[in-house]
């Protein structure tokens, strides 16, 4: 009877087990979808929105209460640029849930998804290139591809993105599904070593294409074997009226090395700074230094990392002068946006900020310090700052304890781990504004002096007295970095005016005499 009962009881354990595998193969998807939407920014609805899905669909599957589709998994991995890793959760919680029914698990066959490259291709080097001439981006993408599976690599999966206005998605998805992005004005060639390539489409959307590049040219086949390496390249154009002014790299296959090379006019003076993200960290300035030299009428920004993670994103935007960005349609707060300032309603804006562990912070406190001097020249060419400026590191995306402030008539000056450490029981009250709620301006009361401590690259603390103009300045952006803003700050009762109604934008504050 013991042996009877034990017979009976070993297919439910069993059961049981398969019944655990299936449900933490379930939860395995579910925090893989979260945390890509996560990384990418974007909320249920959107995403649902991007994918054509009902936002209630796209809940319940983060609930578990609807059970993912492979359709779903391929569309959400194809949105948030998840490289594969939805699409082989989804299938590993198939698999799994068919074994708990008892049923055999499905043959696997050769995929076409993005994700199964990355276990057979490495790219030694990228160097990717856009030129901006008259109107109409130039892309220029070359890479070295090394081969290291055990079998012949026939084709490679490129994407093409475009996005006119990225902080405003709802302009940009009325622009495309008006004036969708067509093959024509793209112009896709490919070449490898020196042969012009065929190419096969697999998605075509409105403002997204991917493209099967082939390695064959006309009757010749060009497979890249095991152990081999190869140059691929592809050229493409994109007018300005439906390229925004980014370029973006994401990191889909094991990388060695990338480059970025950006050319200009040089008379349009052009301004570019470069963010990095990764799955387990938010948008921070590039790591490394980006280049800049005038060759002749062109002025080139140069950048390069090594071995940069799998599925990092290198994103680096630009302004250039002569930009109408004082448009009467424009919002002052809209142009600010337009910028790459964050506005008030983003809850980052009430957060502390966390300081830099100096020296050991070193390269990031100085990446970020250049980040937030760049930000400042097309700020000028958007607004004429007559009191003096200054910029909060989160204002940029970035929760670290950093500001620049340029005083009227003073060069930009960064400080790093600010605070207060004493301030004159003299104060005087002044009309401010912020970047982030650009359309009003506030009465505030301030003191006259401050003290400042801060920290230099080194580690070594510094105190740094300011007076007047300076003083409100850093104030004002060291409240910033504590999650305050001017208003905070204001009499009770009393509200911001409309910029309409402020008369003094331009001018200096005027001390020794009324409120400006």
């Amino acid at each position: 009877m013991r042996s009877a009962h034990s017979d009976l009881t070993q297919p439910s354990g069993d059961a049981a087990r398969r019944t655990a595998e299936a449900a933490r193969a379930a939860e395995s998807f579910i925090a893989d979808l979260r945390r890509w939407r996560e990384v990418r920014g974007l909320s249920q609805k959107r995403l649902a929105a991007e994918m054509a899905y009902d936002a209630s669909y796209v809940s319940k599957i983060e609930t578990g209460q609807q059970q993912p589709t492979h359709e779903f998994a391929r569309r959400a991995d194809e949105v948030l640029d998840a490289g594969g890793s939805l699409i082989r959760r989804c299938r590993d919680y198939t698999s799994s849930r068919l074994m708990t029914s008892g049923a055999q698990p499905p043959v696997r066959l050769a995929s076409d998804d993005a994700g199964s490259l990355a276990h057979s291709l490495l790219v030694r080097h990228e160097e990717a290139e856009c030129r901006y001439v008259d109107g109409v981006y130039h892309l220029h993408m070359r890479r070295q591809l090394y081969n290291a599976s055990d079998a012949p690599v026939t084709r490679y999966l490129i994407r093409i993105a475009v996005d006119r206005h990225p902080r405003t998605p709802e302009r940009s998805n009325e622009l495309y599904r008006q004036r969708p992005l067509t093959w024509e004005e793209i112009g896709l060639r490919a070449w490898c070593e020196g042969e012009e390539l065929h190419w096969e489409v697999k998605h075509d959307r409105d403002a997204f294409k991917e493209i099967w590049l082939l390695l064959e040219s006309g009757q010749r086949k060009l497979p890249l074997y095991p152990g081999q390496s190869t140059w691929l390249e592809y050229r493409y154009t994109v007018g300005e009226d439906k390229w925004g002014q980014w370029f973006q790299r994401a990191i889909r296959l094991p990388t060695e090395r990338l480059s970025v090379q950006l050319v200009f006019p040089a008379e349009l003076d052009p301004a570019v700074w470069g963010t990095e993200t990764t799955m387990t960290a938010r948008a921070v300035p590039v790591r490394t230094a980006i280049m800049q030299r005038d060759d002749g009428d062109q002025r080139i920004f140069s950048w390069s990392t090594e071995s940069p993670p799998l599925h990092a994103r290198y994103r680096f935007e630009w302004r250039l002068a002569g930009q109408d960005l004082s448009a009467e349609h424009m919002r002052p707060s809209e142009r600010m946006r337009a910028l790459g300032v964050v506005q008030a309603h983003d809850p980052a804006l009430r957060q502390p900020c966390e300081p830099f562990d100096l020296p050991a912070d070193r390269d990031l406190a100085h990446s970020v310090s250049e980040l937030l001097t760049a930000f400042l020249h097309p700020l000028r060419a958007a607004h004429s700052f007559g009191k003096g400026m200054g910029l909060a590191a989160p204002q940029i995306g970035i929760a670290r304890r950093a500001a620049v402030v340029q005083a009227p008539d003073q060069p930009p000056l960064v400080l790093l781990n600010p605070r207060i450490l004493d301030a004159s029981a003299d104060t005087d009250e002044q009309y401010e504004g912020c970047l982030s709620f650009f359309d009003v301006r506030g009465i505030v009361e301030r003191p006259l002096r401050i003290d400042v401590e801060h920290t230099a690259l080194d580690g070594a603390a510094h105190i740094t007295t300011f007076e007047h103009a300076a003083a409100r300045l850093w104030a004002h952006e060291i409240d910033h970095l504590d999650g305050k803003l001017y208003t905070d700050r204001m009499p009770p009762g009393l509200e911001p005016v409309p910029v309409e109604r402020y008369h003094a934008t331009g001018t200096a504050w005027r001390y020794g005499s009324p409120r400006a």
